[in-house]
């Protein structure tokens, strides 16, 4: 057993069998979407390279992400939450919706959730919270590659949108060029306007637009 297969044979050795590692990405970029992953490996499955997304290089994710999606014997489900609800929300609780949106995305009903981080999301499977879960986990180290290559897909196509931000490079991170190009073209759709510094950028705006005075009508109709 190595030390990532440690909480998926904690849960073998109590009856469990379908055990879904859970993660998200995207909860820090100032604009697109939070994507969250649930995936499902085969007990005793081996997959060289498997580790938290952010350690891995553009190019290892992508193969990764590859190989885990178009495997036959591994399940897998992606949510996504778009910036108008994490502005309503905010973006902790964005998250955790994201992951039961993946978790439910599955082909089938996991037995046992083990979720990165130290906040579990509402729902009825049993579920562990695993601190830095995405590099002790296989099966959350997993869903953090694949929620991490489908949320860049997703900025990549944004980037043919609004291509002033550069969205295909920084993915909607607070980049020093990100910021530079928020302050000369102003948010897009697509940015957080709960987030800083999107928020004060969106109110300067608003209070620089003056609104058009209203035409005034003489007491004879003309």
């Amino acid at each position: 057993m190595s030390d990532q297969t440690f909480f998926e044979e904690e849960g073998y050795s109590k009856g469990l069998r379908l055990i879904a590692g859970v993660d998200e990405a995207g909860r820090g970029p100032l604009a697109g979407p939070v994507v969250a992953a649930a995936c499902i490996l085969p007990r005793g499955l081996q997959i060289k390279g498997i580790n938290d997304s952010k350690k891995l290089s553009p190019k290892e994710r992508e193969e990764l992400y590859h190989l885990l999606t178009e495997h036959p014997d591994i399940y897998y489900g992606i949510g996504v939450v778009d910036h108008l609800k994490i502005d309503e929300i905010n973006i902790l609780r964005a998250a955790l919706h994201a992951m039961v949106l993946a978790v439910k995305e599955l082909p089938v009903e996991p037995d046992y959730l083990l979720i990165d981080g130290n906040r579990l999301p509402p729902t009825r499977i049993a579920a562990k919270a695993v601190i830095k879960g995405d590099s002790r986990s296989l099966s959350i180290g997993a869903a953090s590659i694949i929620a991490k290559h489908h949320r860049d897909l997703l900025m990549i196509e944004y980037h043919k949108k609004y291509p002033h931000y550069g969205f295909d490079k920084h993915k909607g991170y607070g980049t020093k060029g990100h910021v530079e190009a928020l302050k000369t073209h102003g948010p897009c759709p697509i940015h957080r306007s709960s987030f800083e510094p999107v928020k004060s950028l969106t109110l300067a705006l608003k209070s620089s637009i003056k609104p058009q005075s209203q035409n005034r009508i003489s007491h004879d109709g003309t």
